[in-house]
């Protein structure tokens, strides 16, 4: 498929993760591909390797958390590649720390940059989109802002990013720009690294919690990214995509304890 030929797609976080696996897909299919991030190094070589596969692909530094530096990534895109169609905000920033430790700064360490760093994202990205052809941006968010999962200012932050993405797109559905959000659950990527450090089965233990039998891949999130970005979801906005494994659905432990 080339769903993005002629397009310009910025992501921010894109240079691990479920970021990296998106520019890989979006490339894949066509898209120029804008590495944002704050990791420069990493993204460098991200988009180096995009660039040696055949694809067309740059690198910009990028702090979601400074209206600058967002600002500064967005334009410097717009500038090299002359335009901007689709936007994935993919930054998100969790910690172990529990809610009764949670002061000030730190329920701003994990809200500002996974709340408020895709308003800036938006913010920027916004008169670029509403002058393309069809303008889409697509959020990643997570179950962990669909239910109770802890990680209260994280959950927070990704629940506001729901409201966001719902209220966006009443407000610009008719001037052509999409907005929709992709709510992953356990997905395997560095964040858990530390934790497998001292706890290699976690991963495998998560996995019995889903009725799919494993936990995702940084793959089926960007396969579902690609989905919404594109023209095939052009009737499709202000939703809610779960891509969980169907976490959300229930819990297999239980109907085995009723049924068994």
């Amino acid at each position: 498929m080339r769903r993005f030929e002629d397009r310009v797609a910025l992501i921010t976080g894109a240079a691990h993760g479920i970021g990296r696996a998106t520019a890989r897909r979006l490339a894949g299919e066509g898209a120029v591909v804008v590495i944002a991030d704050i990791d420069t190094e990493a993204a460098d070589e991200t988009a180096r390797h995009l660039t040696a596969s055949g694809a067309a692909a740059a690198a910009f530094s990028c702090d979601v958390g400074e209206q600058g530096s967002v600002s500064a990534a967005v334009d410097g895109a717009v500038r090299r590649f002359g335009r901007l169609d689709v936007l994935v905000n993919n930054v998100g920033v969790a910690t172990d720390t529990p809610f009764e430790d949670v002061d000030d700064d730190e329920w701003l360490r994990q809200v500002d940059p996974t709340l408020n760093g895709a308003v800036r994202s938006i913010r920027s990205a916004l008169p670029h989109l509403l002058a393309a052809p069809s303008g889409a941006v697509v959020t990643v968010g997570s179950v962990n802002g669909l239910a109770g999962f802890g990680n209260e200012a994280y959950s927070a932050a990704k629940a506001g990013l729901v409201s966001l993405t719902q209220n966006l797109a009443l407000r610009y559905g008719r001037r052509g720009v999409r907005f929709n959000l992709v709510a992953p659950g356990t997905v395997r990527t560095r964040i858990w690294n530390r934790r497998i450090a001292t706890d290699p089965d976690v991963l495998d233990r998560m996995a019995d919690h889903y009725p799919l039998g494993r936990i995702g891949e940084p793959d089926d999130i960007a396969a579902a990214v690609a989905f919404l970005a594109s023209e095939d979801a052009a009737w499709i906005t202000g939703t809610v995509l779960r891509v969980d494994g169907g976490v959300l659905a229930g819990h297999p432990g239980f109907l085995r304890e009723v049924f068994e």
